[in-house]
């Protein structure tokens, strides 16, 4: 089997675009463009090189300015270029709040390095959505969770299938969005059991003055799924 580096990229380069979305939502793979795909490749080569089973950390659907422009889950250019070490020259204007949170859960569990051996950062739904301008979930109106939930079940199924994650666990970043994997996951039977946490946006904008128990509850409760580990 080739090694989690190659699997991811190809994964996401090859994940189909929808039909037509109702609501004015649309659809876009950011990992077509060589500019992005080219960053995904040079994370991974650092840090997936291997075929280690990893726990899954999902969110809902790529932003448009994180993974959208990183092609790297929760990885905005600041994040991408420090602390993981893959220059790039994207714009820095706007800092991801997501971003800004989960690195300093990586931070706390001991770097990039450490963190991507045990852990893979991913989504739901593996392509960005877009509406009027803005960023969309998957789970945002009734009709629009209808139309995708093939597809969302697709990602869901090729994701630990083609990536060889662990079974025994998954981690829900966010907790609307844990009723959906639960939802995919009762029908899928992927996963033994699913964490589910606040999403690292809802916490830097509604708790920020508890951030530092927030980041300490998130490596609490990621360390525990080490315990069962490899």
């Amino acid at each position: 089997m080739s090694a989690f580096a190659n699997r991811l990229p190809e994964f996401l380069r090859t994940f189909p675009l929808p039909a037509a979305l109702p609501g004015g939502v649309v659809a876009q793979s950011p990992f077509r463009d060589p500019a992005v795909y080219e960053l995904l490749s040079r994370f991974c080569q650092v840090y997936y090189t291997d075929n280690r089973p990893r726990v899954a950390l999902l969110g809902i659907n790529p932003g448009r300015l994180g993974m959208g422009r990183t092609g790297v889950a929760f990885t905005d250019p600041a994040a991408l270029a420090e602390p993981c070490g893959i220059e790039n020259d994207l714009p820095r204007q706007r800092p991801e709040l997501s971003s800004q949170f989960v690195y300093q859960v990586v931070a706390a569990l001991g770097g990039p390095a450490e963190f991507y051996q045990h852990f893979y950062l991913g989504s739901v739904y593996s392509l960005v959505l877009v509406r009027d301008g803005l960023n969309h979930n998957y789970y945002d109106s009734p009709a629009l969770g209808k139309a995708l939930w093939a597809d969302t079940r697709l990602s869901l199924l090729r994701q630990v299938q083609e990536l060889g994650l662990r079974t025994d666990v998954a981690v829900s970043l966010g907790r609307r969005n844990g009723l959906f994997l639960q939802r995919l996951n009762d029908e899928l039977g992927l996963f033994a059991r699913i964490i589910v946490l606040d999403h690292p946006r809802y916490l830097m904008q509604y708790r920020r003055r508890e951030l530092n128990a927030n980041v300490a509850h998130y490596v609490a409760t990621l360390g525990s799924t080490l315990d069962n580990g490899e």
